[in-house]
């Protein structure tokens, strides 16, 4: 029987392909956070390469790059060849909001490959340790006494910080400036430090300056109280009924990064998080694990898609778009 060059070259190809995945990885893996060092999900990204280094039997490469809303460090992942050697790591506010924000040369649907869900963590209202308001009902009070005097900090335009702090202002009827940052750490840096007064931050990002007595928890703003700090009211128990924030983490690769590659790196994220003395670290850092039902590359795409969905109406029609 003949056998046709293209039907050759196919099964070439196709073998190819197939001794690609099982050799993977061969050489060092990049793992792009779309922030700054020194934040909480730069921390969260250091925690799983730890583990995954291991199961993968290869170098994980951290490199932090961010800058117009993460949006620079999505482009990196992108552009990069569909091997499985470069990831991307970040949250809703980068890998969903942004799109809607910034006029991208990518789609944030159809040019990345979901590969897996990871931890999620509420946001939370932090002001300076001398700030004169100690809770939510005197923050709105002190406000409106004293209207765009105060300042907040905001992760760039398409944060979730940004949204936290609309909605507050929106909800009270009160006002104030925000200040962009190119991430969680310089924020906190200066919120610590005193030179801004406000931020809805990422709860784990400013957990231990909480914890030190450098910035004071005005409330969390999600429906159940903060495993990590149950001492700190919600939002509804302050008297904000359904003014709720939170994020979650994931990792990304380029398009048509091959579901062998796609299947053996999510199978070791999974692994990390099932791991004991990962979830410490993970607890430690205030998140909360993802759902199980939301472990495959599958359903993590499926959730993607519906935040997207979900995110990109309310961002245009709240207006915001890009300075």
């Amino acid at each position: 029987m003949k056998v046709s060059w293209a039907a050759a070259a196919f099964a070439v190809l196709a073998g190819g392909a197939d001794a690609q995945a099982q050799t993977f990885p061969s050489r060092p893996i990049t793992l792009v956070v779309a922030l700054p060092a020194g934040g909480a999900v730069d921390a969260l990204a250091r925690v799983m390469a730890d583990h995954m280094r291991v199961t993968l039997g290869q170098t994980i490469v951290v490199e932090n790059m961010g800058g117009a809303g993460g949006t620079l460090s999505i482009g990196r992942v992108v552009r990069s060849a569909p091997d499985g050697y470069t990831l991307g790591i970040g949250t809703l506010g980068q890998y969903v909001i942004s799109g809607a924000v910034y006029t991208l040369n990518f789609d944030m649907l159809a040019d990345l490959t979901p590969v897996a869900l990871l931890p999620s963590v509420p946001y939370w209202m932090v002001a300076r340790k001398d700030f004169p308001a100690n809770n939510l009902k005197e923050l709105a009070a002190w406000l409106k006494a004293n209207p765009d005097k105060a300042s907040a900090a905001t992760t760039g335009t398409a944060s979730i910080a940004r949204f936290c702090g609309m909605a507050f202002q929106k909800a009270t009827g009160t006002s104030y400036q925000f200040v962009p940052y190119r991430g969680g750490a310089p924020a906190l840096k200066d919120l610590a430090a005193g030179q801004i007064d406000l931020n809805c931050d990422l709860a784990a990002n400013s957990l231990g300056q909480y914890r030190n007595g450098n910035i004071k928890a005005l409330a969390v703003m999600s429906k159940a109280r903060w495993s990590a700090a149950p001492e700190v009211p919600t939002s509804d128990e302050a008297g904000l009924p359904g003014l709720h924030f939170g994020t979650w983490n994931g990792f990304w690769a380029p398009k048509g990064t091959p579901a062998d590659i796609v299947a053996k790196i999510n199978a070791a994220a999974n692994a990390a998080m099932a791991d004991a003395e990962v979830q410490k670290r993970i607890a430690a850092l205030g998140m909360d694990l993802p759902p199980k039902d939301q472990a495959t590359p599958s359903a993590f795409a499926a959730f993607h898609k519906s935040e997207v969905e979900k995110w990109y109406p309310i961002v245009k029609a709240a207006g915001v778009k890009a300075n």
